[in-house]
């Protein structure tokens, strides 16, 4: 996988914006950051749980790893070029569950 295709991901979302700071993309839903990259590096930084961040870890240590800073709370540190796009679209889609308000889930729950 590469940055444009987590782009691609994160922004057909409903409500996302990308918003650079700390000189990185960040995705937000509503303000809150789900998802982090460089457009010019190879790894991204994505919102996860605990349970989560463990399994990916423990399947392929290689690709992913605990965040910096932020893995103690589940975020999950990925090299994008060893992630399957499928698997890549469920770990943006279940990081943006985690952050978007209900409505917006339900929202995505009923389209077509």
């Amino acid at each position: 996988m590469t940055f444009k295709q987590l782009q691609r991901l994160c922004m057909a979302l409903p409500e996302v914006e990308e918003i650079e700071t700390w000189g990185e993309a960040t995705f937000r839903v509503k303000g809150k950051i789900f998802a982090i990259s460089s457009p010019d590096g190879d790894s991204a930084s994505i919102k996860a749980s605990l349970d989560d961040q463990s399994g990916l870890v423990a399947m392929d240590p290689d690709t992913f790893s605990a965040a910096a800073y932020t893995g103690k709370y589940g975020w999950v540190r990925v090299r994008l070029p060893g992630v399957p796009l499928e698997l890549a679209e469920r770990l943006v889609t279940n990081a943006w569950r985690r952050t978007a308000p209900k409505r917006l889930i339900e929202k995505l729950e009923k389209a077509p």
